[in-house]
């Protein structure tokens, strides 16, 4: 949706760069991933050093000659330190960016332990499995994720970023829910097409979209008598685009799915009164579409 917008804006008619930009925002996603998880493991390694160089002072406390190591010695951080699925994703990925930004790190480090959660883990003399977890869940949730200087740091450093780190932060929450004691399988980094069918599906809606926008846009057309075609808001065309593509030409495609699916579109992206409008737009127009046996779906339960 966002990349024919962009289309549009641009006044682009170059389809393969714009396809090629598409699957490039897409594949940003799995760095944006690397990049949230592995700011855990840069936490955990600045606090390691700065325990040891604590140590090391010449008038240092006693404290700081035997500091308390239950944080950064917390299982989860070793389980994603000594995970091969996410080591060789950091490698091939060329995910550095703590590395090259490490005053964020320090930020986040301090925010974690001004902390009331790491306060209250810290002052219990006992350690278990799902204490770490708890720790590790809470200050990803209520420490990192909320932090302004990071959100704005990530809107910055990549402008396809904005709308995925929702998705992401939510994905690693549960992930790191789910995790278990047992290193083996624990933990692996999610691919971003479920298989390569997924992926053309990418493919195959851009295209069919933006190469019948005309003929699509037909459909709906005559259905807003009350509305110049000029003044309906060029996201919910581009919805309704988009919605219509899937029911004539994605024959696999529930109808109930697509409804779904771009009304929540509409509710995230569009103006307050879109998901009504589009609603009524679609729902009309798939009883046509069905009286004139225009609507043909393949396979049990599509309708």
């Amino acid at each position: 949706m966002q990349s024919i917008y962009a289309m549009h804006q641009n006044g682009s008619d170059n389809l393969e760069k714009e396809e090629k930009f598409l699957f490039y925002s897409i594949d940003n996603i799995q760095d944006l991933y690397l990049t949230m998880i592995s700011s855990l493991m840069e936490i955990c390694k600045k606090e390691t050093i700065f325990l040891h160089k604590s140590s090391l002072k010449h008038l240092a406390t006693p404290e700081e000659r035997k500091p308390n190591e239950k944080f950064i010695k917390n299982s989860i951080f070793e389980i994603l330190a000594e995970n091969n699925s996410l080591s060789i994703a950091l490698e091939t990925r060329k995910i550095n960016t703590w590395t090259l930004n490490d005053d964020y790190i320090i930020l986040l480090l301090n925010a974690v332990k001004e902390s009331k959660i790491y306060k209250d883990y810290m002052s219990n003399p006992t350690q278990s499995f799902e204490e770490d977890r708890q720790l590790i869940v809470d200050l990803f949730t209520e420490v990192i994720v909320p932090n302004e200087k990071l959100y704005e740091y990530l809107e910055d450093d990549k402008l396809t970023w904005i709308d995925d780190i929702p998705l992401v932060n939510t994905h690693i929450i549960k992930q790191l829910k789910a995790m278990k004691p047992i290193m083996d399988d624990n933990f692996r980094v999610p691919k971003i097409y479920k298989d390569t069918e997924d992926k053309e599906f990418v493919k195959n809606l851009f295209r069919k979209t933006v190469l019948n926008e005309a003929e699509l846009a037909k459909e709906f057309v005559d259905k807003t008598p009350n509305w110049d075609s000029e003044r309906i808001a060029e996201v919910d065309t581009i919805i309704l685009k988009m919605a219509i593509c899937e029911f004539l030409k994605f024959p696999s495609i529930p109808v109930k799915v697509t409804l779904n699916e771009y009304l929540e579109l509409a509710k995230e992206y569009s103006t307050p009164k879109s998901s009504i409008f589009i609603n009524g737009i679609l729902d009309n127009l798939v009883k046509e579409l069905e009286a004139s046996n225009k609507l043909n779906k393949t396979g049990r339960g599509l309708m």
